[in-house]
């Protein structure tokens, strides 16, 4: 698909991060990066009339609804879960899909897209506060809050929040590469790629986690995928006992290290894959794998699909 012309869809009211995720992403100019142009829009019922945002204040769209129709990607940020949505707005959803356009969802906006009809019979996600209303009202769509984002091809939802930056950091990574996707995360200065679901995030307790960083340790595995690393030798890195080095990396990381490596060591083959013409069996050496068949097993479980196929599919070279 294009990925060039964007336009955010908001309702009165709508939520603030949720649209600066999208305009984070999608609003910069930053070509000198390496990132294509985009041009941004936000569309509201009419264009030109302020729109409320939940923390106060208001945004202003600079487009009707009506304008996103020719959009390559539409975005529905959180903003007011209605009984009843506006019929135009939910027409020029349906129409835009229908001529080719994604659409995206962040949050609550999943409520939107479930109410055009275009989800019935396939899997979604949003907040899991939202979870057991959206079941009751949309009973025909298999909601899960078990990943950060579902993509279905033209319709992505994702979940609470900051699970806005995975689904569009995703989209741009399937649709533009790693290197497009990895540029704007560094500039936004967040992962490219998270791991998990969202139950990590419901009604767990925060866990203890100092002041020290094992940032330096982390950078030096990443610099290092090669190495064959284990709990003993990073800890030994950090200056800890592996005791504490397990429990400081699972409060700063949210997983173990093995876990951590294992997906560390996929991402940099993806990106291998993606830029050089590297064999499998060189780029599993590259990254740490003691064989092929290991990293086609782990890049399996990982992304769902074999290093072959993903780079008949990304390949830059």
């Amino acid at each position: 698909m294009a990925l060039k012309r964007i336009a955010a869809l908001v309702l009165d009211p709508t939520s603030v991060f949720e649209y600066a995720v999208a305009a984070e992403v999608f609003g910069f100019d930053r070509t000198e990066d390496g990132v294509p142009a985009f041009e941004f829009l936000t569309a509201g019922s009419v264009a030109g009339a302020p729109v409320t945002l939940n923390t106060g204040g208001t945004l202003v769209p600079t487009h009707a609804w009506a304008d996103a129709v020719e959009a390559d990607l539409l975005i529905l940020p959180a903003g007011a879960i209605l009984e009843e949505y506006p019929a135009e707005l939910l027409e020029v959803i349906r129409a835009a899909h229908a001529r080719g356009a994604t659409v995206l969802t962040i949050c609550s906006g999943s409520f939107t897209l479930a109410a055009t009809g275009l989800l019935d019979g396939l899997q979604a996600t949003t907040h899991w506060r939202y979870l057991e209303e959206f079941k009751e009202r949309f009973p025909q769509i298999d909601v899960t809050m078990d990943v950060l984002y579902v993509d279905n091809g033209s319709l992505i939802t994702g979940a609470g929040t900051a699970a806005g930056i995975d689904a569009c950091l995703h989209l741009v990574r399937r649709e533009l590469g790693a290197g497009v996707a990895n540029a704007i995360a560094r500039r936004m200065v967040v992962p490219p790629q998270r791991d998990g679901g969202q139950r990590q995030y419901v009604q767990t307790p925060v866990p203890e986690c100092t002041a020290d960083s094992l940032q330096a340790t982390l950078t030096y595995a990443l610099e290092n995928l090669h190495e064959p690393h284990s709990v003993t030798t990073l800890a030994r890195h950090a200056v800890m006992s592996e005791r504490t080095f397990a429990r400081r990396f699972a409060a700063e990381t949210g997983t173990t290290p093995h876990r951590w490596l294992l997906q560390q060591r996929v991402l940099r083959a993806r990106e291998l894959l993606e830029s050089s013409d590297s064999s499998v069996e060189q780029i599993a050496s590259d990254v740490g794998f003691s064989s092929a068949a290991l990293l086609r097993a782990h890049f399996q479980t990982v992304l769902g699909t074999s290093p072959q196929r993903y780079r008949r599919a990304f390949s830059t070279t």
